[in-house]
């Protein structure tokens, strides 16, 4: 099977500062790969290489297109990979609000995503947002309403709706459950479930909750100091950690 993404000894420095460095993984169709450490140790610096919001030193990021099949994201035109943004690809951030049109309607950021590939019946866009909204446990009855006037939960499945609506093959997360409250964090968490097994979804998920990846992600990485530190089965990596920095952030010694 070919990857969906394969990743190529990526490597981003800031002056001697290294934000992370040679990094490779393979990622396959339906597969969740999540990325943990504590505060500094890469893994949002990886992301933004991978999702293309950094440009890394070298390396190539290769994404298996629908037409033309595994391209280097990286040498892409800049037209070509914000379009991939818009369609096969998504981006969840830790804060809805960096992710949503905060003075545009519910329905209208679902819309938007839809409009962006070309949707252009307004009746048709205004069911399948009021579709994504109840998928997200959102009442149909707020479509009108603003994100402004959402709960920091409702902000959150609110922007995975805008970034889910148009079938995306590939989406990164964030700290998707980040400075949500503990119970906010479990509905999310079912949700975001729901949907990955539902949709088939492959996902790179940056965390610093263990939790989390154990309940979503397939493999692990943890990240020390730019580099990955270990790597594998999630249930493995978490259970029978091999590394010394691992079992400490099992263990819970590490703030992270």
């Amino acid at each position: 099977m070919t990857p969906l993404l394969k990743v190529e000894s990526v490597e981003k420095r800031y002056g001697a500062h290294i934000g992370c460095t040679d990094v490779s993984f393979d990622l396959y169709p339906g597969e969740v790969m999540g990325i943990v450490g504590e505060s500094g140790s890469g893994k949002s610096t990886l992301l933004g290489c991978l999702a293309g919001h950094l440009a890394p030193d070298t390396g190539r990021v290769i994404f298996d297109t629908r037409a033309e099949g595994p391209r280097d994201v990286l040498a892409m035109p800049e037209a070509e990979r914000r379009m991939l943004g818009r369609t096969d690809w998504a981006f969840v951030h830790q804060h809805a609000r960096d992710g949503l049109r905060m003075g545009v309607s519910a329905g209208g950021n679902v819309g938007e995503r839809l409009m962006a590939v070309g949707a252009r019946h307004y009746g048709e866009i205004r069911e399948t947002a009021l579709d994504w909204l109840d998928r997200v446990e959102i009442a149909p009855k707020r479509i009108d309403d603003r994100p402004s006037t959402f709960s920091g939960g409702m902000q959150q499945r609110l922007q995975i709706a805008r970034n889910l609506v148009t079938g995306p093959r590939l989406v990164f997360m964030d700290e998707p459950t980040g400075g949500l409250d503990v119970s906010v964090q479990a509905r999310l968490l079912d949700l975001l479930r729901g949907l990955v097994r539902d949709m088939g979804l492959s996902a790179v998920i940056v965390t610093h909750d263990l939790a989390v990846v154990r309940l979503l992600a397939d493999r692990l990485m943890v990240m020390k100091s730019g580099r990955v530190v270990e790597q594998g089965l999630t249930d493995q990596v978490l259970d029978d950690p091999q590394h010394g920095y691992t079992q400490l952030l099992v263990s819970s010694v590490l703030q992270v």
